[in-house]
């Protein structure tokens, strides 16, 4: 999604989760504040405010976008389900809604080929979630796999809610969130996240390798290692030879793996595991599995959980056998 993903959303996780961590704890210490009315769960977004309402707003709480017009009919059937729906989740995710007539530029930027289209907003990176007036069934399953990601992968665990009288505010005191601990790595991983900042990816690389070295299963680690990784690799490409080079040399894996890493980086995700995929089929041997290895890679920094993962490994899977 040319425009929507770049470079800094390759490393967003990491990021987005001490910055969400950093949000609770600074709550916490001011006394628990920051709940927001529910009226502010579902939001009309423009192309001016789009960073501000969505982007930014990103790393604190996943944003589920809804892109209608006012001719579309199943638009007036979703839409006031995805707002009754907002609410009822209760600030774990809120809703940004974008009139494609009034908005032709985002809805380029998403690749929006028909609507009501409803994406996700995770740490700065955008995810498809479905097209058309969905059951209601299918859509409540979607919503629930998109907050679990949120908070596993980003630490994203919603808003607090203000709601009105006594009653709202003891829920608002029982869904405030906790201060949150710190554990035994954090000065390792936030270590690593200043470095990525600082473009200092092999230092971020040691970093998280230091951290992975004593706790083997660390996920975080793990997913900033090979997003530290990916970029250390890139950064010295030039990337006009990298795309001549792999145009012109399909039987070269080396060339069609740097340019998937370049593909990867610029946020054309499903470019780069599409390119390797070919080349696992076209290829035996060492170059196959070279190809093969950079694709499980390339699955690692995009997350398990990514629905473009899974598409790439049941086409991994059927070329392998």
């Amino acid at each position: 999604m040319s425009g929507v993903v770049d470079l800094a959303a390759v490393k967003a996780a990491g990021e987005a989760k001490v910055k969400a961590e950093q949000a609770r704890a600074e709550a916490a210490r001011q006394g628990g504040g920051g709940a927001v009315p529910p009226s502010s769960l579902v939001i009309d977004v423009d192309e001016a405010g789009f960073e501000r309402d969505v982007l930014q707003r990103s790393a604190e709480v996943p944003v589920v976008i809804d892109f209608w017009a006012e001719w579309c009919e199943p638009c007036k059937q979703l839409s006031p389900l995805l707002e009754r729906l907002t609410q009822e989740y209760g600030g774990r995710f809120v809703l940004a809604k974008i009139d494609v007539d009034a908005n032709q530029m985002l809805m380029q930027q998403f690749g929006v080929q028909g609507i009501p289209a409803v994406f996700a907003v995770v740490a700065g990176q955008a995810l498809p979630l479905f097209q058309g007036a969905a059951p209601e069934a299918q859509i409540r399953a979607t919503l629930d796999q998109l907050i679990q990601v949120a908070e596993e992968r980003f630490g994203l665990t919603g808003v607090a809610v203000d709601a009105e009288g006594a009653e709202g505010a003891g829920a608002e005191a029982d869904a405030a969130p906790a201060a949150v601990p710190v554990g035994p790595y954090d000065a390792l991983l936030e270590a690593a996240v200043q470095a990525l900042d600082a473009g200092d990816f092999g230092g971020a690389v040691q970093a998280y390798k230091n951290v992975l070295s004593d706790d083997p299963g660390n996920t975080e680690a793990k997913l900033g290692l090979a997003q530290a990784e990916l970029l250390a690799r890139v950064q010295d490409m030039d990337p006009a030879k990298v795309r001549q080079d792999a145009a012109e040399n399909q039987s070269d894996v080396r060339a069609q793996i740097a340019a998937a890493d370049l593909e990867l980086v610029g946020g054309h995700v499903e470019d780069a595991f599409g390119r390797l995929v070919d080349t696992v089929r076209r290829t035996a041997g060492e170059d196959r599995d070279a190809a093969r290895v950079r694709l499980l890679e390339l699955f690692e920094v995009v997350g398990p959980d990514d629905p473009r993962v899974t598409a790439a490994r049941s086409a991994l899977a059927r070329v392998l056998f």
